[in-house]
């Protein structure tokens, strides 16, 4: 049943996405003008004309909207003229390929009978999806070299581990047969390969276990842990199916000039939000410092933290940092444009984010997470796997307090809201890369 706490929650600006609230606008419309329901005690010839003529309108509504991504992309190198897209949405991103939207509202609509629905306009839920077809289509084909996946939510629950039976292990071993790397891309922080290799065993040992990976095929995988900080690549005769990379093999220049001192003088300051925000809110949370992370645990698993606390706890501790002269947040496209001068200035990029149970601020994000992946299979700087090559599947992409949300910058993503979502989202892409397009 819907709330009013979750009506009016999901009402708050930072829970929102203004692109695909912007396309829900678009649709409804056209519900509104075929939402009678006609034919209820007919023979249901009214409400198959009805259907038809709202698929109709919606399909042209999503193609209207491909046209205006295609003007946008040729305009989103030089933005001294914004394209129509930007004046209407200004928070649209850049895009790595075109989005055959059209073709993926239809493809949605054979599943999810989008246009014969009367009571229930199209939904957040129904362009997100139809998104994630859009984004599977254009990089079938061919185009995928590099597939990134958080974990908590998106591999396995939250809390929970990746294990043998889980039905996401056959389809990450289909894509790495098909010679797709894959990068694990966790806010996890774990500096050992034997904390990754609890959450992660049911898919190494697979790894381990096939017949059909060759040795090759076997190291297309990476585990890039605490957003952007520890790289472990797959070793066959680890105990644990890992090894850890040495920073200065995988950091990148910019990463690179980024101070010691400098990082901890940013966590100190995150670490002093944190301690305000849990006297203030009196939250039964507890600090945890890390060398590359500061955040805030509840002082019994048993105890959830209230959704609330825990948000207002991220924007609190974002906007003591943005104030700071220590770090920038990665928050859209313009960002990353400007990453080598902000190192520069001896500013450090973070991510806050709320995990569902905990905060943590992590130094860098998952931008630089898939950047670190990118390098790493494209064989070093200047060879890095592109942007329209890497697709980032992760379930938080909201504006704030949302960690998958900065890989929008760096590659194409998908938007899943379960591990049964990611299962059927890489169903489809196995399907599309088989076959043509509808």
């Amino acid at each position: 049943m819907t709330t009013r706490y979750r009506v009016e929650y999901a009402l708050k600006t930072h829970r929102r996405d203004q692109f695909i609230e912007w396309v829900k606008g678009l649709l409804a419309v056209p519900f509104v003008l075929y939402s009678e329901p006609t034919g209820v005690f007919g023979d249901g010839t009214d409400v198959d004309q009805s259907a038809a003529e709202a698929h109709r309108r919606y399909a042209e509504i999503f193609r209207d909207v491909e046209l205006m991504i295609d003007d946008h992309m040729s305009r989103q190198i030089d933005a001294s003229f914004p394209s129509k897209l930007r004046m209407l949405v200004p928070t649209a991103g850049p895009f790595f390929t075109r989005l055959p939207l059209e073709a993926a509202f239809k493809y949605q609509d054979r599943k999810r009978y989008i246009s014969s629905r009367r009571y229930v306009a199209p939904s957040f839920n129904d362009v997100r999806l139809v998104l994630n077809s859009a984004q599977i289509m254009a990089v079938t084909g061919g185009a995928l070299q590099l597939a990134t996946f958080d974990g908590d939510v998106t591999l396995y629950d939250d809390g929970e581990s990746l294990e043998p039976d889980n039905p996401v292990v056959t389809r990450l071993l289909d894509l790495m047969k098909k010679n797709i790397k894959i990068g694990i891309v966790t806010a996890a922080g774990y500096t050992t390969a034997d904390r990754y290799y609890g959450r992660l065993h049911g898919l190494l040992d697979a790894i381990a276990e096939s017949t059909e990976l060759d040795p090759v095929q076997k190291q297309n995988i990476v585990i890039m842990g605490g957003e952007d900080n520890y790289l472990f690549e797959y070793s066959q005769s680890s105990p644990h199916r890992l090894a850890p990379v040495p920073r200065e093999q995988w950091l990148t220049p910019e990463m690179a000039a980024w101070g010691e001192a400098d990082i901890a003088a940013l966590l100190d300051v995150a670490e002093g939000a944190l301690r305000d925000c849990v006297r203030t809110m009196n939250l039964p949370a507890t600090i945890v410092r890390k060398d590359r992370a500061v955040g805030i645990i509840a002082v019994d698993p048993s105890i959830r933290i209230a959704r609330e606390s825990l948000e207002e706890t991220v924007l609190v501790v974002q906007r003591i940092l943005e104030a700071s002269t220590l770090g920038f947040p990665m928050t859209n496209s313009a960002g990353m444009n400007n990453r080598k001068g902000s190192v520069s200035r001896a500013r450090i990029p973070f991510c806050a984010f709320n995990g569902g149970r905990d905060v943590f601020v992590d130094i860098g994000d998952k931008s630089w997470g898939v950047t670190v992946c990118q390098q790493w299979f494209g064989a070093g700087p200047g060879r890095s796997i592109k942007g329209e090559n890497t697709l980032h599947v992760g379930d938080q992409f909201l504006s704030a307090g949302a960690n998958d949300f900065k890989a929008r910058s760096v590659g194409t993503t998908a938007w899943i809201a379960s591990p049964a979502e990611t299962v059927e989202l890489l169903d489809e892409l196995a399907e599309l890369m088989n076959k043509k397009l509808p």
